[in-house]
């Protein structure tokens, strides 16, 4: 099982519409992915017993054993934020590791998608989590996405371009394969 992760919780984020635009190709393709979207984790979740795997909430334990630990590929879609990643997408990372940290993460397969206003397309951020992901364990796709000066690439509608498409498809592609 494929799943996607939108790794911010800012709303209207530009990477919950490459995150979307990624489970809909792969829709097209016959191919099922989850959508998670950190937007839509609680902040009450955040809190010291999140690191604590007997206190630790409920929906957190939904999320490992209902999408996280089925899934054998995650493709994670990731804002630069200050020249890294969202705090909370770390965040999120560690508290899974707390609780049945081999099956989170050990074997699995990621494609990273970097998401930017800027020219890098977040490389700097997917060098970072790349580096972090393997320290769990997991294998990461070698070629990195970077989405650079998204904001040129959607429209008054928040509909993506061709060239970005082309990319995205190539994403999707690329987990088949993978």
């Amino acid at each position: 099982m494929i799943t996607i992760i939108c790794s911010t919780n800012r709303p209207q984020s530009r990477s919950s519409i490459v995150a979307k635009r990624i489970q809909q190709i792969l829709e097209e393709k016959n191919i099922k992915a989850n959508y998670l979207d950190l937007k839509d984790f609680d902040s009450k979740l955040i809190h010291e017993d999140m690191f604590n795997s007997d206190q630790m909430h409920e929906d957190i334990k939904n999320i490992q054993d209902n999408i996280i630990i089925p899934s054998n590929k995650l493709i994670m879609v990731l804002p630069e934020y200050n020249g890294g990643i969202p705090g909370i997408f770390k965040l999120f990372i560690d508290a899974l590791s707390i609780r049945k940290y081999k099956d989170n993460f050990q074997g699995k397969k990621s494609i990273l998608v970097g998401v930017a206003s800027g020219r890098s397309g977040n490389l700097r951020g997917l060098e970072y989590l790349t580096g972090c992901l393997n320290y769990l364990g997991m294998h990461v796709f070698p070629k990195k996405f970077c989405l650079s000066l998204i904001n040129k690439h959607i429209n008054e509608n928040g509909d993506l371009d061709e060239e970005i498409n082309s990319i995205l498809t190539e994403i999707a592609d690329a987990s088949k394969i993978y």
